[in-house]
C-alpha cells in the first residue's frame, strides 16, 4: 500500500510538464565561454552561490567619454591580451567582502565597489548579454565566474559532476543575445 504513492510520484515526475529540467540546459561546473565582444574563448566556473558574474581584469579605470561613464581595463588572463579594452560602464556593483578580507574592528567597509560592463557571452549554442563585474581574479583558476543572475539568463541547470558539458561555444549569431 505504501508503494502506490511513491509509484504515482515517480510516474508524474517523468512527465515533461512535471520535469524540473523542462526547457533548461544542463551545464557542468566548468564551461567554455566565448566573450564575443572581446573575441576570446576562456574557461569559466559556474557558481550558483555567487550572484554576479566576474571577469579577471587589472588596471581598471573609470573615465568620461562624450559625457558618458566608461571603464578602461586590461584582461588579467595572459600576456596575449595585454591591450587596453574600453567599454561603457553599466553600473557599479556592491560586492560583499569575505570575513577574512577585512578586520571589523579596524575596517567597517564590508562591501567593495566594482565596475560592471555588459558582454555578449556564448556557452554551448546559447548567446546572452550579461552583466559582468571587473576584478582581478588572477589568483583563481578560472578567469570568468558566471553567477546566478547570468545563469538565469541562460536557463541553466548546473550539474557539478560535469565539466564542459556544453562543449566549445558555437553561437552562430548575435541575435540571441537580447533574449
Amino acid at each position: 500500500m505504501t508503494y502506490k504513492p511513491l509509484a504515482l510520484l515517480l510516474c508524474l515526475a517523468s512527465l515533461p510538464g512535471f520535469s524540473l529540467a523542462n526547457g533548461k540546459t544542463i551545464y557542468g561546473l566548468n564551461e567554455y565561454a566565448r566573450l564575443s565582444d572581446l573575441d576570446l574563448v576562456i574557461a569559466a566556473k559556474l557558481d550558483t552561490g555567487a550572484k554576479t558574474a566576474s571577469l579577471s581584469a587589472r588596471d581598471i579605470k573609470r573615465f568620461k567619454k562624450n559625457g558618458e561613464s566608461w571603464v578602461r581595463f586590461y584582461l588579467a588572463i595572459d600576456d596575449t591580451h595585454a591591450h587596453p579594452i574600453e567599454r561603457p560602464l553599466a553600473r557599479i556593483s556592491k560586492i560583499k567582502r569575505r570575513a577574512g578580507d577585512y578586520n571589523p574592528e579596524e575596517d567597517d567597509k564590508r562591501y567593495t565597489a566594482r565596475p560592471v560592463i555588459e558582454l555578449d557571452v556564448c556557452m554551448g549554442s546559447a548567446l546572452r548579454r550579461i552583466e559582468v563585474n571587473l576584478t582581478d581574479r588572477s589568483a583563481f583558476q578560472y578567469p570568468l565566474l558566471i553567477g546566478s543572475e547570468a545563469l538565469k539568463r541562460f536557463d541553466a541547470l548546473v550539474d557539478p559532476s560535469l565539466k564542459y558539458a556544453a562543449g566549445q561555444p558555437g553561437c552562430a549569431t548575435d541575435a540571441n543575445a537580447a533574449e
